[in-house]
């Protein structure tokens, strides 16, 4: 939670606005958001897309912006937070993707695999692997790695 508090009170001060695409985090990137007291002041919404089929509604087709790259990959972060940030009109966007567990994704990537980004007035991305199959303690690690980001970036804008 000190990472969600201190991203809040960050966002807070500068009026600035977040959205979200989160997958294997499930929400919890935006659930940690929201449990700081005041999270309306900065906090605008977030999609969970967990399968192809929601993938293709929320993008809306856009094949030249993936240039053929895969899920769980650090572009591809980058372009579900690039969406969150145009749909919701915020001045960040977040994006997740990744293979939670107990097994790896179809593409590839083993269990505890995931690829975060924070697009804004800079823009940044990160690939981390914690090497465990434990989907619970994965999905935290995820959302702790996104939150962090998010973190460097608001205090690099400073």
């Amino acid at each position: 939670m000190p990472l969600a508090e201190r991203a809040a009170e960050l966002l807070k001060a500068r009026k600035q606005t977040i959205a979200l695409c989160e997958s294997s985090t499930g929400g919890l990137i935006s659930a940690a958001l929201l449990a700081v007291p005041g999270a309306s002041a900065y906090y605008i919404g977030s999609v969970v897309v967990y399968t192809r089929q929601a993938w293709d509604a929320v993008r809306d087709f856009r094949e030249a912006e993936l240039g053929g790259v895969r899920a769980a990959t650090e572009h591809n972060a980058l372009v579900r937070a690039r969406i969150a940030r145009e749909r919701f009109a915020t001045v960040w966007g977040v994006g997740e993707t990744g293979a939670a567990g107990p097994t790896g994704n179809r593409y590839g990537d083993p269990a505890g695999h995931t690829c975060v980004a924070v697009v804004g007035p800079l823009e940044r991305a990160a690939t981390l692997r914690t090497g465990e199959t434990e989907r619970y303690d994965n999905m935290h690690a995820f959302a702790d790695a996104a939150l962090r980001l998010l973190v460097e970036c608001l205090e690099a804008q400073a």
